[in-house]
């Protein structure tokens, strides 16, 4: 039981992130200072919440490259809302960027299911449908800090008990799905889904249900991060977090997440998410080139992958092994 507690890929990665601000201390040592980290911990917390729904998606064989463009569509749609009636209340700001952005995971979820279209295709091209819509709907234009309101911009930076709003979403939206994927025939079912579909299929499982929620979960949580992300930062645009669909899917791949379906936890996304913030927020600070800071970036993705490999082979000679003696 210890053995396999030490061996966890939760743990290693903790203890990967351990060793990482060691190293970072010897060179900067106030960013391991209690409000740094929280400061880390809370510039983190959108590739969290990505990270999440990226796993559930992850688990059940597909994938959604479409998250940042939902959460840029999402991010423009309630801030020009906020710009046309500066009086909505936040709450009612936070419900419609939630059901805006399971609706367009849905959408994916039923080309996926009811169509049978690849999920890469089907998330590319929204990616690049959804991007489309931003322009034409602003004109190209930003949406600026002074044409917010004063409350639709607090709600992220409201602080509790020391930390901002927008970390203890990424808190309770862990907690939330640690439970869900746990817990719940919903969490059963995309594990089963991802780790074999026919067996799943057999059992009275609904693949491309089970897909479909996936999917609409991970746009809900776009959705969410989509308000979070303009109102932080106060501006919006055609090309707000361009890209950052990678790093999700980065984060996802090394917290152990396996990209064939099946495998993987909340804590996994949560602590590669975290350590994919650590390094964003540490290279810049010991004076890392913007150029290394991507090859190491990519160098940690391609380290997991084949931690990953290596761990599914390592598994399956065990199991023949097992047999071996047992014949």
């Amino acid at each position: 039981m210890l053995q396999r507690l030490i061996t966890s890929r939760e743990v290693l990665l903790l203890g990967a992130i351990a060793v990482l601000l060691a190293l970072i201390a010897t060179r900067f040592p106030a960013f391991v200072a209690p409000s740094n980290l929280a400061d880390v911990f809370n510039d983190t917390s959108p590739l969290i919440l990505l990270a999440i729904g990226q796993m559930i998606v992850i688990l059940t064989k597909c994938i959604d490259l479409s998250v940042a463009a939902n959460l840029a569509l999402t991010g423009m749609v309630v801030s020009m809302l906020n710009l046309a009636f500066p009086g909505v209340p936040v709450a009612v700001i936070l419900l419609v960027a939630v059901v805006l952005g399971a609706l367009m995971g849905a959408f994916n979820g039923i080309l996926v299911w009811k169509l049978d279209i690849p999920p890469i295709v089907v998330t590319l091209g929204t990616m690049t449908i959804y991007r489309g819509i931003i322009f034409l709907i602003s004109d190209g234009k930003w949406v600026n800090s002074h044409e917010m309101s004063a409350a639709f911009k607090a709600f992220p930076r409201f602080e509790f008990l020391g930390l901002p709003m927008l970390s203890w979403t990424a808190i309770l939206v862990v907690l939330v799905f640690t439970i869900v994927m746990s817990r719940t025939t919903l969490g059963r079912a995309a594990y089963a889904v991802g780790g074999n579909p026919h067996a799943a299929t057999y059992t009275g499982i609904d693949v491309g249900r089970t897909q479909f929620w996936a999917f609409t979960i991970s746009g809900a949580l776009a959705g969410l991060t989509g308000y979070l992300w303009v109102s932080r930062y106060a501006v919006a645009y055609v090309d707000i977090a361009g890209g950052f669909e990678l790093d999700v899917v980065a984060a996802c791949v090394i917290g152990g997440i396996s990209i064939a379906g099946g495998i993987g936890s909340v804590g996994g996304a949560l602590l590669g998410a975290l350590f994919l913030g650590v390094i964003k927020n540490a290279l810049p600070v010991i004076n890392v080139s913007p150029f290394w800071q991507l090859a190491i970036s990519g160098g940690a993705i391609i380290i997991a992958v084949a931690v990953n490999a290596r761990a599914s082979r390592t598994k399956g000679r065990i199991i023949l092994k097992s047999a071996e003696h047992a014949a």
